[in-house]
């Protein structure tokens, strides 16, 4: 399972990470972005920017910009977050092995 790498100087990655496991790839419901092991980072600064970096199951994903605008916006709503930044990466590329047991058992993978 993919471990999400946190650097929090405002003690908002608790919320950010509950705000992220309600956001879902449509193609892989039921498990959310967070249990399918797609965020990589969340970082915060004292400034009250928080970034996301992620991924997607693959780079040409037709809803990647849907899920990314879904994760900007839920971020920002955040009480305490003043911006909110999205990036994607593809390093390391996505696999089934950074999805949670949960997830796989969801998605039937197990």
């Amino acid at each position: 399972m993919n471990q999400i790498i946190v650097m929090d100087a405002i003690g908002l990655a608790p919320q950010i990470r509950e705000v992220l496991e309600t956001v879902y790839d449509p193609e892989l419901k039921p498990a959310n972005i967070v249990d399918l092991g797609l965020v990589y980072e969340i970082i915060t600064k004292a400034d009250g920017s928080a970034k996301i970096v992620m991924t997607l199951t693959a780079p040409g994903c037709p809803v990647a910009g849907d899920i990314m605008d879904e994760v900007q916006r839920k971020v920002a709503d955040i009480d305490g977050v003043n911006q909110a930044v999205v990036e994607l990466t593809f390093d390391p590329p996505w696999n089934r092995d950074m999805m949670s047991e949960e997830a796989k058992l969801e998605l039937g993978f197990l």
